[in-house]
């Protein structure tokens, strides 16, 4: 459930807030537009920010000028931002609180460690940077920003840079242009980068003085890792941590691991994550045209669509008894316990689809996968998905192992071609199961 939205004064400036959850408190400072009320919207950060709030009391905030704050007339500079955090800390009734700042809110999140140690617990920084270079180090990269913002601002198209592997979910695209335009309008966020631009705290590292972890992606594509690296360098005992991945967006692919450094760092225990591994049989769903529909249909139309399509997919899983793994916008992923029965529910969720004119293409494979927590990983979850986006409308795929383990259940097959599917070894054989 979404928390009920609170003002704090700041002076004269109105600063929206939220608080949920249970734990140590933890004041999140965002990047550099923000809109608390639709995180909600979007499933995987729903989820990301419970889980966060299992082992935090979260204070979130729009800073002046963002999202559903109060617009100023102009450019805050740093110190205003930091009284903006304190009124926010008073009206919750915080004395002191954990800082933890995401992206460009972590310069916000380190100058007020700095600055109010009697108000800072500990410090965390996720894709941070002290310098607005590791971000975007030449003329060139910034002028191709703001044109992009003064053009074609709200159509979630600089998605891609924030998360590559996402850059075909047409669904968090979707959510994303939502976010642009709810978060600043085009002339403030050309405002706000250019103000941006002059970031530079790494002569203050030193002062920090409180507990510090700085977590960064190796291959984040939009903050350079050199920006956490400075960062931990910088402040005295920082402890760096340094995962795989590009997508610079927190609640997507390693959500679980920061939240986990996070617990420990903030309570002193990790969370008792376990990792199991079994064979099991993946199946992802994908509308397909699904920008097109957006397009034709607007939000609301969208939304409606989505609801009565996720209540489908649900209804057909629990009939084949599939286990629903998270929802990815437009699509499902689950597993099951045996192919036959995947290869089943994946032709009913089709044929029940298709009553509704939503077309989609379904991919299965059946291997090995860790289970961690209520999420699946492995190779497995790869080869499926890439499976299933090879597909075209009402197609429901599955690879020559699937096809091997459901000889002589009755189903039948014709060949789709021989492929190589992006980032697994080896070509693959593929077969389209017949209604």
């Amino acid at each position: 459930m979404q928390p009920t939205t609170h003002y704090a004064k700041s002076g004269d400036v109105h600063v929206a807030y939220q608080v949920f959850g249970e734990g140590r408190d933890l004041v999140m400072a965002p990047g550099f537009v923000s809109h608390i009320e639709n995180y909600w919207d979007e499933p995987r950060f729903a989820r990301w920010l419970g889980k966060l709030g299992s082992f935090c009391r979260v204070i979130l905030f729009d800073k002046r000028g963002t999202g559903l704050s109060d617009r100023v007339a102009h450019l805050p500079v740093m110190d205003e931002r930091m009284d903006d955090v304190r009124a926010v800390m008073d009206a919750v009734g915080i004395e002191s609180a954990a800082q933890f700042g995401i992206s460009e809110g972590g310069s916000l999140a380190a100058l007020f460690a700095a600055s109010h140690p009697e108000r800072t617990q500990s410090l965390v920084l996720y894709g941070a940077f002290a310098r607005f270079l590791h971000w975007i180090a030449t003329d060139e990269e910034f002028e191709a920003l703001i044109s992009y913002i003064d053009e074609h601002w709200g159509s979630g198209a600089s998605l891609p840079n924030f998360a590559p592997s996402k850059a075909d979910d047409a669904a968090l695209q979707q959510w994303w242009g939502k976010f642009e335009r709810l978060g600043a309008s085009p002339s403030a966020a050309m405002a706000l980068m250019r103000m941006n631009r002059e970031i530079d705290i790494s002569g203050i590292l030193h002062s920090i003085q409180v507990p510090t972890l700085v977590l960064h992606l190796t291959d984040d594509t939009l903050i350079s890792v050199e920006g956490g690296r400075e960062l931990a360098a910088g402040i005295p005992h920082a402890r760096l941590v340094e995962f795989p991945g590009t997508d610079h967006i927190p609640f997507l692919d390693a959500g679980d691991w920061i939240l986990a450094e996070m617990r420990e760092f903030l309570t002193g225990s990790r969370s008792s994550t376990v990792i199991d591994r079994v064979l099991s049989t993946v199946v992802f769903t994908d509308i397909v045209g699904s920008t097109a529909r957006v397009d034709s249909r607007g939000d609301l139309g969208w939304s409606d669509l989505l609801k009565t399509h996720d209540k489908t997919v649900r209804q057909e899983l629990s009939n084949f008894r599939g286990k629903e793994v998270k929802t990815l916008g437009d699509g499902f992923l689950a597993t099951f316990d045996g192919p036959a029965r995947a290869i089943h529910c994946a032709s009913a969720i089709r044929a029940s689809l298709q009553r509704l004119d939503v077309p989609v293409r379904i991919g299965v494979h059946t291997g090995e996968v860790e289970l961690i927590d209520d999420d699946v990983r492995g190779i497995a979850v790869h080869i499926a998905s890439r499976v299933a986006h090879l597909g075209r409308a009402d197609d429901v795929l599955v690879s020559r192992t699937v096809k091997d383990l459901v000889a002589g259940s009755g189903i039948k097959f014709e060949n789709f071609g021989t492929h190589t599917l992006k980032g697994i070894p080896e070509k693959w054989q593929i077969f389209r199961a017949i209604s």
